[in-house]
């Protein structure tokens, strides 16, 4: 009697980022916490050469020769992730086995919350199996595949933080040098997301449009090689060179990346009404600046800012949709997450899906 193959299982967690949007791309300063939720991959090896693909929340099984992967193009589907991943292990030397990946994720998709890195960073330490590379190596390994296979021009914030992630630390990440510290959360605050249930179709487009703009208003700078690099005094008086929206859009990365700095000094101050502050600076440069939020994301901001107990409140994520992240005192949660649902729902008619989460431990295989 033939024996059942035996399945290794790998998880990689989503993130929410605290604070610091849209400024990773612009090798600057972010701060993500990995979540309980998360993507779980289970792999056992198959003898036909190729890589089988199932998942719980995609119906139909995929499978693709081993053969063909390194000459592969996306494939506009959920498994390009997977892909990716597997042309860059490709691409670094090793080798491929036969592999059945059944894949499960608890990451909602489109909510902001990194459901693909967490499949990517899962789906890698799957594909890599016994052969080992360091951390930063497997986040920049799965950065590519966004990057280069998928079309996506990500910074490495999400599978950075799904990799590092540590329980009970958000991770504050120099997206220059790829090296983080870690930041306390005070005990006197609660991280809760709201999950808005909406996402806008141009999300996608408009992040590739900012990307650019950012770029168009680096030109101005010859010689910096980031717009972290400017200060808010070069902009300053530069700004009558520079057309309207990539100003708005680098006076946003400035004061962004200064606005973590500051997150961070906060929080080891146990400053909550500091953080809370900063948190709401940050909604409104990504709301008016820089232009990724939506009716539905102000609209759960601006309640949240009313209700009792909150510290503050901003869009978490590219925008467009997705969620907000709130910093709540623990004992008004309960009510915060009653209000904020009825208010939403009699305005949008919509409920959302209400997270509490603590920061948790990064990807590993599961014992």
């Amino acid at each position: 009697m033939a024996r059942a193959p035996r399945i290794k299982h790998y998880h990689a967690p989503g993130r929410v980022n605290l604070i610091g949007e849209h400024t990773d791309y612009n090798a600057g300063f972010v701060m993500p916490i990995a979540i309980a939720v998360g993507c779980d991959v289970r792999a056992s090896s198959i003898r036909k050469k190729e890589i089988r693909l199932t998942s719980k929340q995609f119906a139909g099984d995929l499978a693709y020769p081993i053969d063909s992967i390194a000459g592969m193009s996306k494939t506009g589907t959920w498994a390009d992730y997977v892909l990716g991943v597997a042309k860059q292990i490709l691409a670094l030397g090793f080798e491929l086995k036969p592999m059945q990946l059944a894949i499960d994720s608890s990451v909602p998709t489109g909510s902001g919350l990194s459901s693909s890195a967490a499949l990517e960073v899962s789906s890698a330490l799957a594909l890599l199996g016994d052969n080992e590379i360091s951390k930063l190596e497997l986040a920049q390994l799965c950065q590519r595949a966004e990057r280069e296979f998928v079309g996506m021009p990500c910074g490495i914030m999400d599978q950075y933080a799904s990799v590092f992630g540590e329980a009970h630390k958000a991770i504050m990440l120099d997206c220059r040098s790829n090296t983080h510290k870690l930041a306390p959360i005070p005990e006197g605050a609660e991280i809760v997301v709201v999950n808005s249930m909406v996402k806008h179709e141009l999300g996608s487009s408009a992040y590739r449009d900012r990307v650019a703009e950012c770029h168009q208003a680096l030109s101005h700078f010859p010689g910096k090689p980031a717009l972290r690099d400017v200060t808010l005094g070069e902009l300053e008086r530069t700004a009558s060179r520079i057309e309207e929206i990539p100003l708005a859009r680098a006076r946003h990365v400035i004061l962004e990346d200064m606005r973590v700095e500051d997150f961070l000094a906060a929080a080891q101050n146990n400053d909550l009404p500091l953080m809370g502050k900063l948190m709401v600076e940050s909604h409104r440069s990504l709301q008016h600046d820089y232009e990724v939020s939506c009716v539905e994301l102000d609209s759960l901001v601006d309640t949240a800012l009313t209700i009792d107990g909150v510290y503050g409140a901003r869009m978490t994520g590219g925008g467009f949709g997705g969620c907000t992240v709130n910093l709540v005192e623990p004992p008004s949660v309960d009510q915060f997450e009653k209000e904020i649902s009825a208010r939403y729902h009699a305005k949008w008619n919509l409920t959302p899906a209400v997270y509490r989460f603590t920061p948790s431990a990064g990807a590993r295989r599961v014992e």
